[in-house]
């Protein structure tokens, strides 16, 4: 099995281990890391070769996962500084239709239902909910 990375393995560092060991021991299938020649199971069969394939594919296991925390952080900070600059996220809003305000007044006073007072406005019974709940007089 040829993969080009050994954090194509699995997410972290357990899960990669647990997939290379699966692999090489249950299903006895070789695998050849590309980006990582040492961690060829071709060849090097003996204690020695199997032991340095191990060493290497706990240190790449637990680098990649490393680098996956730190990937996670970085976006993490990185929306945050966004939002402190202004950014917006998600597509934008929707401006309300011109009766919503006659309409959602209606509905808070009882005279319609709210899929009623959904209809009128021309949007979804749960849109209406949640822009009443935010743009109701």
């Amino acid at each position: 099995m040829y993969i080009k990375s050994i954090d194509r393995l699995g997410r972290n560092y357990e899960e990669i281990l647990e997939q290379w060991r699966f692999l090489t021991k249950d299903k006895s299938i070789d695998i050849v890391v590309l980006d990582m020649p040492l961690l060829d199971t071709r060849k090097g069969k003996d204690l020695m070769g199997t032991f340095l394939a191990d060493v290497v594919l706990q240190i790449l296991s637990f680098v990649a996962e490393n680098e996956r925390i730190n990937i996670k952080q970085r976006q993490f900070e990185g929306i945050i500084a966004a939002k402190a600059r202004g950014v917006q996220f998600g597509r934008p809003s929707l401006p309300l239709p011109d009766v919503f305000d006659d309409a959602c007044l209606r509905w808070k006073t009882g005279q319609i239902s709210g899929v009623e007072a959904a209809k009128i406005c021309n949007m979804p019974l749960s849109t209406f909910r949640y822009k009443a709940k935010h743009y109701c007089i």
